[in-house]
């Protein structure tokens, strides 16, 4: 059953970002890597240190192609401070991981959390919305 639920869940976000803008995809990736840290500090609570390793793997990802997706051109001083954020969070998770740091987890949550909020404010009519083919 939980290997269902699990396969269902990936489609289900697989087919949310085929049909999503842009900002939705984004979207996404934010809530994605909070939701895997908050799996990640479950399994460092149960003590599955592989588990906990993947997790943190898998935001590392995440946060590194939010990363690399910045448009430093159009984005300047914002996209100048998310890199540099993005580098930091990656550097804390990488900390958290090596130290088992329950912490330092809620730390970059509470940064994500706080750049998703942001993002989730931006008016609609500024989301570069995906024209239908």
């Amino acid at each position: 059953m939980r290997g269902s639920l699990k396969a269902y869940r990936q489609v289900n976000v697989e087919s949310q970002k085929a049909e999503a803008s842009p900002h939705k995809v984004v979207q996404l990736l934010l809530g994605g890597s909070i939701d895997k840290l908050l799996q990640a500090k479950m399994a460092m609570d149960s003590n599955q240190v592989a588990k906990k390793g993947e997790l943190l793997g898998r935001t590392m990802e995440i946060i590194t192609h939010l990363k690399a997706s910045l448009d430093h051109q159009k984005g300047g001083e914002v996209a100048a401070n998310l890199d540099a954020l993005y580098d930091y969070m990656l550097r804390r998770i990488a900390e958290a991981n090596a130290e088992s740091d329950a912490a330092t987890i809620d730390e970059v949550i509470d940064l994500l959390k706080t750049v998703k909020e942001g993002w989730d404010a931006i008016p609609a009519e500024h989301h570069n919305i995906k024209q239908p083919a």
